[in-house]
């Protein structure tokens, strides 16, 4: 792939710099990487500061909470497994047996009354969020019915992902916990942490240091802070919601604390990027020669899974824990309602950046957003840690960053 030209590259940082000119009104600070299918950068800024209640500037070398960003990553490590033989994708009876919480999960009603499900969950099911599982903070129901205690996502627990399903499997789309259950199955079947089969078998073999589950002493040296925007706009700095594996002392090995399949990875956006150049590049990393994945694989990983639910990302999701999330009146709006679909662990869709229409993207809740157009050879992440989630200035510093990068390889 071509570089960018000087002046696009000015225009790029220019266009970051003025997000982050406010540390209370705009963006604290960001880290913006954006890849070639070769793995090289071609355009790798920190901009801001390390939190908004910080002196320290952002650099390229302070690791964030990637959250939800963690799931693309442990698809790929799952559909390792599927290429293997010891992972099957339409094998209800096997996720049953590997995991048996799973066979006695119920489907919570609309009246808070609990059923038996009528078919059996498969990984195919758990990486296209078709299985019934939610997430507390996004749905109002399953928020209801966990309390007085409450489901905490984020809390390291086992209890927090036993949760009952919002749908039968199979029968609709709902974002949660599946890529969890998905981690779970892994480790399983593999007799490996989470934790250790993502180092040994993908960030290993791509020269990954700085990403993990159980982030390094170096890695909390250099964590950026957690903020917040209050309802009048202005941010203020916030303690870390994800704190079990930041206080582990035991590398995640004792088994004290969950590994999150959905959210638990910690990461150096510059190494993340590394991971979307393999998928760009079918499977193999230009970088180290690795090859992660045969092309057939991530072709099926970037195929729509879900055609019978065409407007899926059209149906809301509601502040269900406002600390955690905006309301999201539509999941990613396509200019005259083009086509969207989800693959396996991210969504696929065009949209008015120049993006092919294909293109994968998910995003993290402390508003990270990815995107990876395997057609156009070009990828990227633009990287923050405010909450709650779909944060109106990061969002607008996305679709800025993604129409100048199209532009500039135009």
């Amino acid at each position: 792939m071509s570089k960018l030209s000087a002046q696009a590259v000015k225009n790029l940082q220019q266009k970051v710099e003025e997000a982050c000119a406010d540390a209370r009104e705009g963006i604290p600070g960001t880290t913006v990487v954006v890849v070639g299918r070769d793995g090289q950068e071609l355009f790798a800024s920190a901009t801001g500061k390390r939190g908004c209640e910080s002196s320290e500037p952002m650099t390229l070398q302070n690791i964030y909470w990637i959250a939800s960003c963690t799931k693309m990553v442990v698809g790929v490590a799952c559909m390792q497994l599927v290429e293997q033989g010891k992972l099957k994708l339409d094998d209800a009876a096997q996720v049953e047996s590997l995991c048996p919480e799973l066979k006695d999960v119920k489907v919570l009603q609309a009246d808070g009354s609990l059923v038996e499900k009528k078919r059996g969950i498969t990984l195919r099911m758990l990486l296209s969020h078709t299985a019934g599982f939610g997430y507390a903070f996004f749905n109002e129901r399953l928020r209801d019915y966990s309390r007085p205690v409450g489901y905490d996502e984020f809390s390291g627990n086992i209890y927090d992902m036993l949760q009952p399903l919002l749908h039968q499997p199979g029968e609709g789309w709902e974002y949660g916990i599946n890529i969890d259950w998905a981690g779970v199955l892994l480790e399983r079947v593999t007799g490996l942490s989470l934790n250790a089969y993502l180092h040994r078998y993908i960030f290993e073999p791509l020269g990954i240091k700085n990403m993990s589950m159980f982030p390094t002493k170096s890695m909390k040296e250099n964590l950026a802070y957690m903020n917040f925007r209050n309802s009048n706009g202005v941010v203020t700095g916030y303690d870390h919601i994800l704190r079990a594996p930041l206080l582990d002392k035991s590398g995640g090995e004792d088994g004290s604390c969950f590994h999150s399949g959905g959210a638990g990875l910690f990461a150096k956006p510059q190494e993340y990027c590394q991971i979307l150049a393999v998928l760009l590049n079918d499977g193999t990393s230009a970088t180290t020669g690795a090859k992660i994945l045969q092309k057939a694989t991530v072709d099926e990983m970037f195929r729509n899974q879900i055609p019978e639910f065409p407007n899926f990302a059209r149906q809301g999701i509601p502040p269900a824990k406002p600390h955690l999330t905006n309301p999201i009146p539509e999941i990613y709006p396509v200019p005259g309602d083009g086509p969207q679909g989800w693959g396996l662990t991210f969504m696929l869709t065009g949209g008015s950046t120049g993006r092919s229409a294909g293109t994968a993207h998910w995003a993290g809740l402390p508003n990270l957003w990815w995107w990876c157009d395997r057609e156009k050879g070009v990828a990227g992440i633009i990287c923050t840690q405010i909450l709650p989630f779909v944060d109106l200035p990061v969002l607008k510093l996305w679709a800025g960053v993604e129409t100048a990068i199209y532009e500039a390889l135009a």
